[in-house]
């Protein structure tokens, strides 16, 4: 593949990142949505996230906007009508439900990435994992473990696959990278197989 087909194959990728919309208490988590929202953008994939201003989200979203990305917001419209929705996004869409905006992320994402965040973006990740178990996609998902704010999760799995409860094969659905930018190659590696 010639280098110009190679840059109008990754402006056509997407990328989902999932993640909290609360800043956290360790500012490292503000600076990795920042440096991830930069990283996506300039490797010119597109972004798509949950479409809130607050926290992580608006952090990433800013930080994408900044260097001249494309970020796409996907939100249910109650949210909207609480005022969180982030304005002034590439692309804003409003969603009847919380299910409808995780799907509808979900088929605009060619991988998920996954920074720190609570129940939402627990949620929404495990969703996708249980979605790739079933066969539904086959996407990469990636979760940046920043600060090992994933560890625990990890462990869990462990523990289900353990107690016979997970396939050792199906623990590997998630993987794990330290940072945007290890993350980001993984998920290009992946695209080119």
């Amino acid at each position: 593949m010639n280098p110009a087909q190679q840059q109008v194959t990754s402006a056509q990728r997407s990328v989902c990142v999932f993640c909290a919309s609360s800043n956290g208490v360790n500012p490292i988590f503000l600076e990795a949505a920042t440096t991830l929202g930069q990283t996506v953008a300039q490797r010119g994939w597109g972004l798509v996230y949950g479409g809130a201003h607050l926290g992580l989200m608006g952090a990433m979203a800013d930080a994408a906007l900044a260097v001249g990305g494309s970020v796409t917001g996907v939100i249910p419209r109650g949210l909207v009508e609480r005022e969180i929705a982030h304005r002034g996004l590439t692309e804003l869409i409003e969603t009847g439900s919380m299910h409808e905006r995780k799907a509808e992320m979900a088929r605009r994402a060619d991988a998920f990435l996954v920074l720190p965040g609570g129940l939402g973006t627990l949620d929404e990740m495990c969703e996708m994992l249980t979605w790739s178990l079933l066969g539904i996609h086959q996407k990469p998902i990636v979760l940046i473990n920043t600060a090992g704010y994933w560890d625990a999760f990890l462990g869990v799995l462990d523990a289900a696959v353990n107690a016979g409860f997970l396939r050792s094969t199906h623990r590997t659905l998630s993987l794990v990278a330290p940072d945007a930018n290890a993350a980001c190659d993984m998920v290009a590696r992946l695209w080119s197989r």
